[in-house]
């Protein structure tokens, strides 16, 4: 029978999982002739066989995938037989565009788990197991192609044993770029907080453990930075982590040495359990059942951020120490976490005890991801390790372009060869350690992929440290709308091309008017968009201030309503402190116009008595979506919307708040308040999508991670029938921003090609 031959390029997850060696064996079995490599494209393979064997290879190819591997793109062309006598694996091709796709880091497989705790194999207790199906990518990779030299393992001279697999083609190892065992690869050391080293190897993982049991801080140098560990059932250890770390309320996530044991704190749903024990391990978001763990974990929350070992180093750890451990980023609060022993020494010393470090280099930081499950699927908080940085494919990438992202939770992205790479969390720009950060992740952007972007997008603020750091970069500058970019990044990952109404609800965002926009509903098609909704603005009593005070949103917003007449005993402030704040508004010093769906959220909080304070983002607006925990009720507030036409001829609608705070105002439950006041802004978002007519609904901002009004919305828009959409592996909240930017980029790439060097804003 004549033989043919073929050439084939497959893009997608196919580098560091396996997928040579895979190939290897699959042409080994039908009797294939030819070559596998790995390029910067992808996986290029050549395959010589009769027709019908090819036909049943390309066909296994794509049916029998190893773990964690994914085919985007597979194109077969015939080219002329060159008569091999063998099939082999070539060393890679260093040649072309770089398009192959980067892995995120991968959790321990069961193979590696059951080596490591396994007493007669030879990697038995090795903190730093490996193989094809898991452990490190993104973290350490320094450049494409994915070889061990251009990795932060290429220090690491294999031993025969390990170079013996590596180069098995039929061994899981093959070509495992971390691959290591005890003889030639990293190695634990425990610190004490002045650097000077206590233990090594196993044991310095044993005396970290007893450290733990003796209530000592431990910092963990783990797969993408260090965590501070400390004991999750006690509280003085716990209490002592807040104070020395100054994070005083906000909720610690857990980490639990088997699901058995999540199970007996949390509910635990199917769908939650696969997400815990996936390749991606995140933190996953529970409701808890049981009060056995230190109450100052998650204080006044009924979930808690639960995760499972991820690494062998954790694995050893926490079967060591049996009980849950609180598992928190390594750094100071505002800071990015740290990656470096030396730095990690310098930064932590006042907060650990004792530092259980190791000596592979970490390429760039990964925090843990944080997610919640909802209808079966994931709505993702922060997107980093085991997810970043997977692309989201999008058709009309066809230039390279930037996207710098937001001042808070920042992440940036790239528009690359029909993919939008979305980098890890950064942290709020505000800190100057976060700035260092995300100049980094840029710079390894644009040196793994060569990139040469066309142009640069970012929001439309002039003062965020983003907006500045993208006027100066010397590109093409497109400025975007932020609340564009939120539903634009919606509409992005569930491939809407519109019309849409988007409704995009957040703390902040800076409008086309100037004035701090959060509640906007926009009617966007392929030209752009038109705001056609959102909240009566009101006044923010000392600006940025309000948002650490709900009660100065409070007071913003009863002043709007009521004016001198507002009901001041529903304020909590001094007679001082109401004077002065009353003689800024009726001066309008310092008290910015919002219409901030945010701000609104804190108003209400303080007004019943919930929240005065924060001490971190969102504080007040999760106490009033758990105060209304259990309580079945779908009555609403009234509350009016008011058409308004404005210069240019087009309806804004106003959504006019003075009938509900008033109904509010005059009942004393704070659980039926909250519960009523959800239910108010579900209907609002129905009542503006009838009056707009558009059938598929696009919900994103940082509102839409309070489950309630997520839950709530989606429920009344399909019983008025209408399609809703929301986030689900990018972040609603402004970790996802980068990627709406990057789209809007793309709608402008023909002005982009024309106007080099030109600023542009978009907007309609």
């Amino acid at each position: 029978m004549d033989r043919e031959r073929r050439r084939i390029i497959v893009q997608g997850v196919v580098q560091g999982v396996g997928f040579r060696p895979f190939v290897y064996g699959l042409a080994a079995a039908l009797g294939l002739t030819g070559w596998v490599v790995n390029s910067p494209q992808g996986v290029l393979i050549e395959v010589e066989a009769a027709s019908d064997i090819l036909e049943v290879f390309a066909a296994r190819l794509h049916n029998e995938l190893p773990p964690n591997a994914a085919i985007d793109h597979f194109d077969s062309q015939p080219i002329a037989p060159h008569g091999d006598s063998t099939f082999e694996i070539r060393r890679s091709n260093l040649q072309g565009a770089k398009t192959a796709l980067i892995l995120p880091d991968l959790a321990t497989c069961p193979d590696c788990l059951h080596e490591i705790f396994d007493p007669a194999n030879r990697r038995y207790r090795y903190p730093f197991t490996n193989c094809t199906h898991c452990g490190p990518r993104f973290s350490i990779i320094q450049a494409l192609p994915y070889d061990r030299a251009s990795t932060t393992m290429r220090g690491f001279v294999m031993c025969a044993d390990c170079r013996a697999e590596y180069e098995n083609p039929l061994n899981r190892r093959f070509h495992a770029q971390p691959n290591a065992c005890h003889r030639c690869g990293p190695q634990l050391t425990l610190w004490n907080r002045h650097g000077r080293t206590l233990y090594q190897r196993d044991t310095a993982l044993l005396a970290a453990v007893q450290a733990l049991r003796d209530g000592n801080i431990v910092a963990l140098k783990g797969l993408g930075g260090f965590q501070l560990l400390v004991d999750a059932y006690n509280e003085n250890a716990v209490q002592r982590l807040r104070e020395r770390k100054g994070r005083y309320e906000k909720p610690f996530a857990v980490m639990m040495p088997t699901l058995m044991q999540v199970e007996q704190i949390c509910d635990v749903s199917p769908t939650e359990a696969q997400f815990l024990t996936s390749s991606a391990a995140p933190i996953v978001l529970l409701r808890t059942h049981s009060d056995q763990i230190a109450p100052s974990i998650t204080p006044e929350n009924p979930y808690l951020g639960m995760m499972l070992p991820y690494t062998p180093l954790h694995h050893l750890l926490m079967a060591e120490f049996v009980n849950p451990l609180v598992a928190t980023s390594g750094n100071r609060s505002g800071e990015p976490i740290l990656i470096d022993n030396d730095q990690a020494l310098a930064g932590l010393s006042t907060i650990a005890d004792v530092f259980l470090v190791h000596d592979r280099p970490i390429a760039r930081h990964v925090d843990d991801s944080v997610l919640y499950i909802f209808e079966e699927k994931p709505v993702m908080l922060r997107r980093a390790r085991g997810y970043a940085p997977s692309p989201v494919h999008v058709d009309e990438v066809n230039v390279e372009i930037m996207a710098v992202g937001a001042q808070q939770k920042n992440t940036l992205a790239v528009a690359h060869h029909g993919n939008v790479f979305l980098s890890q969390h950064m942290g709020d720009m505000d800190n100057v350690a976060v700035l260092d950060a995300f100049t980094r992740t840029l710079s390894d952007f644009q040196s793994l992929y060569d990139l040469h972007p066309a142009a640069i997008a970012c929001d439309l603020h002039p003062d965020y440290t983003t907006t500045r750091f993208a006027e100066q970069s010397g590109l093409p500058l497109i400025r975007v709308q932020h609340h564009y970019a939120h539903v634009l990044s919606c509409m992005a990952e569930h491939h809407l091309k519109g019309p849409v109404l988007g409704v995009a609800w957040d703390g902040t965002g800076y409008g086309l008017d100037g004035t701090i926009w959060g509640s906007e509903f926009l009617h966007i098609n392929s030209e752009g968009f038109e705001r056609v909704a959102h909240l009566a603005p009101f006044p923010l009593p000392g600006g940025e201030s309000a948002a650490r005070e709900p009660r100065r949103c409070a007071l913003g917003l009863l002043y709007a309503l009521y004016g001198d007449d507002l009901p001041r005993d529903r304020l909590d402030f001094t007679p001082r402190e109401l004077d002065l704040l009353m003689t800024a508004l009726h001066r309008q010093i310092n008290t910015p116009l919002t219409s901030s769906m945010g701000r609104l959220f804190d108003a209400v909080a303080a007004l019943i008595g919930l929240r005065q304070r924060c001490s971190f983002e969102g504080q007040a607006a999760m106490a009033l979506e758990f105060s209304q925990d259990g309580l079945k009720s779908d009555e609403c507030y009234p509350f009016t919307v008011t058409p308004v036409t404005r210069d240019d001829g087009h309806i804004e609608r106003i959504i006019e708040l003075k009938t509900m705070i008033a109904a509010l105002l005059r009942e004393t439950n704070s659980a039926v308040i909250a519960a009523k006041f959800h239910n108010t802004l579900a209907a609002m978002i129905v009542k503006i999508a009838q009056h707009t007519g558009e059938s598929n609904v696009v919900l994103s901002g940082g509102c839409f991670q309070n489950l309630a009004l997520l839950e709530k919305t989606i429920r009344n828009l399909r019983q008025a029938g209408f399609t809703p959409f929301w986030q689900q592996n990018i972040p609603s909240n402004d970790g996802g921003l980068a990627l709406g930017q990057i789209m809007a980029a793309l709608k402008d790439q023909h002005y982009v090609s024309r106007r080099t060097g030109e600023n542009h804003q978009h907007q309609r």
